[in-house]
């Protein structure tokens, strides 16, 4: 199943985009999945989730740890997110960072399960 399938696909002729369209051929409007909105957790919420603490080192990356975790590196944004950390670059070697155990429970937490 596609991560997108729960998005509803919008069609977009707003004039803010209209540059794009020109480019694209003249199209009329441009097909784009509906953004989700995401939820940064919240006490109860982090209580409720079951993590584990990475000490990152030199080399690490989300779509590493993604992958060791939950089998699926597409998923580095939930470490990312759940920490606050938009990129590795906000992340310094010997920062402690939470991983999520349960991606299922997760992905409920921040709005998209």
């Amino acid at each position: 199943m596609s991560r997108y399938s729960r998005y509803r696909i919008l069609n977009n002729s707003s004039e803010y985009y209209r540059f794009l369209r020109k480019e694209r051929n003249n199209l009329k409007n441009i097909q784009q999945y509906e953004t989700p909105i995401l939820y940064n957790p919240g006490i109860a919420d982090r209580i409720r989730v079951q993590t584990t603490t990475h000490v990152w080192v030199t080399g690490d990356r989300f779509y590493t740890l993604a992958n060791q975790y939950y089998g699926d590196p597409t998923y580095w944004w939930v470490i990312a997110w759940y920490n606050g950390l938009p990129t590795e670059a906000d992340v310094l070697p010997s920062d402690l960072i939470s991983i999520p155990l349960d991606l299922e429970e997760i992905l409920k937490v921040l709005g998209i399960g």
